[in-house]
């Protein structure tokens, strides 16, 4: 094991999520759970919940009317998706603990969020009944970087100069380079926390979709998402030259260039909302 590698696994260890959300993941792990027990430990955050309700009542869900207690949203969307909701912010808030001077942290979530509303349209436009999930799997599918670039800042920025230079990914040169790259770094933290295999498995493989086995289309679809806010970022130009999407994203998915170009359109609407709500730039008040 590398030196590199020994010091990335080292300072994942030191990263755990906030003890309201773990007491939120075991109550819902539980067969047996009740609704009072799961609101009673998002209700125990003040914080959550402002931002929790901030996400129900947004143009997310679109509700036809304003949700003002936890309880209630779970009545309405469920315990799962109200987890989903909770650990984007406790997600977010984790890596605002300690600044990353070499990551422009709103950017950073601008385009993650832009990422996962764009995985969870293609969801809907491929007619996945939970499409919900895909904006958690598309919301978190770079926080490799973020561990990479508090591990070892000083190689991620040679990565980068070095992918602008060539004009290559920057996934491969990550594995020229550091030997290893973002997206296995992520599913490393997310085993370590003990995530569904949907999200790990999305996370580890969307680069090259071709290698999921247990949720190939998912992982297409968090694919395309991340070149449509890579081309929204103005980091690429989607559709043609280097960053194609993989034809057997395009197969998996049944969407055309075009259909994938036409997500990006339905996405404006109700964005900066979601952003101010999950950043942990814009802490709830």
């Amino acid at each position: 094991m590398s030196t590199l590698w020994k010091k990335i696994t080292r300072n994942c260890k030191l990263i755990s999520l906030p003890e309201t959300y773990l007491r939120l993941k075991t109550a819902i792990e539980n067969p047996e759970y009740c609704q009072e027990e799961v609101a009673d430990a998002i209700r125990s955050d003040p914080a959550l919940t402002i931002r929790v309700l901030k996400l129900v009542n947004s143009p997310f869900f679109g509700l036809p009317s304003k949700i003002e207690t936890v309880f209630r949203a779970l009545n309405l969307l469920g315990a799962q998706q109200i987890h989903d909701l909770a650990l984007a912010t406790c997600v977010s808030d984790t890596f605002s603990r300690n600044a990353i001077p070499s990551v422009d942290m709103h950017e950073f979530w601008r385009r993650s969020v832009y990422c996962g509303l764009a995985a969870q349209n293609l969801a809907q436009q491929y007619g996945l009944i939970d499409n919900e999930r895909l904006f958690i799997c598309g919301l978190l599918f770079d926080l490799g970087h973020l561990v990479l670039h508090q591990s070892i800042p000083e190689q991620m920025q040679a990565a980068l100069h070095e992918s602008r230079r060539k004009t290559r990914p920057l996934v491969e040169v990550e594995r020229d380079i550091i030997k290893l790259d973002y997206a296995r770094v992520g599913a490393m933290l997310m085993r370590q926390w003990n995530f569904p295999t949907s999200l790990i498995e999305t996370n580890e493989f969307h680069p090259e979709p071709m290698r999921a086995q247990q949720h190939p289309l998912e992982t297409a679809m968090v694919h395309i998402a991340m070149l449509i806010a890579d081309d929204y970022m103005g980091e690429g130009i989607f559709g043609e030259g280097l960053l194609t999407p993989h034809a057997i994203a395009l197969e998996r998915t049944e969407l055309t260039i075009e259909e994938c170009l036409a997500a990006m359109e339905q996405i404006e609407d109700g964005f900066e909302a979601i952003l101010h709500t999950i950043s942990p730039l814009n802490k709830a008040s």
